[in-house]
């Protein structure tokens, strides 16, 4: 449940934040507008880490820190996901 709980609760935000960025990308935005909602993802997964481990402490700091951890590499999912470039557009003539 330790890492359940957490793990669940990053969900949340992950499925907004790739929504978030696939629409971007389908209105033609540039690469960092597209990328704006994975960049606050980690920015807040830094300081939820942050605050439970120095904070908080103990073992609800300790899910406050896996919490950012699934959020971080939730958001490296999203970049990768959204720099993808599809049928190659840069070459079509």
């Amino acid at each position: 449940m330790m890492l359940l709980g957490p793990f669940l609760v990053a969900l949340i935000p992950w499925i907004i934040i790739l929504t978030f960025s696939w629409w971007l990308s389908k209105k033609g935005f540039t690469l960092f507008v597209r990328m704006l909602p994975g960049i606050i993802a980690i920015i807040v997964a830094v300081i939820l880490f942050y605050i439970g481990i120095v904070n908080i402490r103990g073992f609800e700091g300790g899910a406050y820190a896996i919490l950012g951890f699934f959020l971080t590499i939730f958001s490296i999912i999203s970049f990768a996901t959204v720099a993808q470039k599809k049928n190659n557009q840069r070459y079509n003539i």
